[in-house]
């Protein structure tokens, strides 16, 4: 089969050739429609991101196609059905195998290139602001890259249970779509403190919780920004991981939680029990449109060095795309 792969001196991504993978007997065969981009992406290829035990090299957590086998235990799926789902790695492939729990029917009328923007941004939002963070009708979260793919994810969602949202970005361009989507506030973190608009927002009290992948330049304003009982859920260091001076005493006045969190290395079974909460609480709202994935452009795999391009300059206001053709 064909498969992106990586030139390890250049790190420029070429179409090549690699192993097409086998079914086990709780596993599907998918022929990729499409996958998308992610961060991690960008930093397995600059090598900063190991890929787990028994996972693929090849890029692409997540995809969508159609089921060409079925192992010999699978009696949930049939051969066409199709699905999206999210991976340990593989996607940027023309087949992938996937374990058939994790597989997600894709809702009648959404295209492949729609369904692979699902996966991994729905699934992480919805780990982390309601799994970990807890967070309740009428509380309040702070959703640092509000215009990534994971951040436009949160918003939704957030609006949809009837929590607030207040955001971060760069431009007036991802601040607007962020406000369309459905967050309360939008600060641009480029000509204002955080911090500072937190306090004025939410008249000193701060809010319940902090969805953060920015890491050790903004970890003092995050605690800061906390409430009583806050939580502060760290899934990425985009600006580093080693934090200097810190004072511990606010964690204890004020009792905040702390929670490390990646979704790749989550165990199977935690996939699987994601999943199925995500299929029961989500995907109807995505269904029924009340939801949508937020595609910042579909491009050709050919064109997949562009695309990281985009996203290396933080361009991309949701998510990047790439059909398999």
């Amino acid at each position: 089969m064909r498969a992106v792969q990586i030139n390890m001196d250049s790190k420029e991504l070429f179409i090549g050739n690699d192993i097409k993978p086998t079914t086990r007997d709780d596993e599907l065969l998918i022929k990729v429609h499409a996958t998308a981009l992610n961060r991690a992406d960008i930093l397995q290829k600059y090598g900063k991101y190991p890929v787990p035990p028994g996972a693929s090299p090849i890029l692409g957590l997540e995809m969508s196609g159609i089921i060409e086998e079925i192992g010999k235990n699978v009696t949930n799926w049939k051969i066409g059905d199709r699905v999206c789902g999210l991976l340990s790695g593989g996607g940027y492939a023309e087949y992938v195998s996937l374990p058939s729990q994790l597989a997600i029917p894709i809702p009648d009328g959404m295209t492949f290139e729609e369904a692979a923007a699902i996966p991994e941004v729905f699934l992480t939002a919805y780990l982390n602001v309601f799994e970990l963070g807890r967070l309740k009708e009428k509380e309040t979260v702070l959703i640092h890259a509000g215009a990534s793919g994971v951040g436009t994810a949160a918003i939704q969602l957030a609006k949809e249970f009837g929590a607030n949202s207040i955001v971060t970005a760069g431009t007036k361009e991802k601040l607007d779509a962020c406000l369309q989507l459905g967050a309360k506030h939008a600060i641009n973190y480029k000509n204002q403190n955080f911090q500072s608009e937190i306090d004025k927002i939410t008249n000193g009290k701060g809010v319940d919780l902090i969805l953060d992948f920015v890491g050790a330049d903004y970890f003092h304003q995050n605690i800061q920004s906390l409430n009583t009982n806050g939580r502060l859920i760290l899934i990425g260091t985009m600006s580093g991981s080693k934090i200097n001076e810190f004072n511990l005493l606010p964690l204890l006045m004020k009792r905040i939680s702390i929670i490390g969190s990646t979704l790749r290395s989550q165990t199977l079974d935690q996939k699987i029990y994601l999943t199925n909460q995500f299929t029961k609480h989500v995907l109807p709202f995505i269904a029924s449109k009340k939801i949508k994935p937020v595609i910042d452009s579909i491009v050709s795999w050919n064109e997949v060095n562009e695309a990281h391009h985009r996203m290396e300059k933080n361009l991309n206001i949701g998510k990047i795309v790439l059909k398999i053709d």
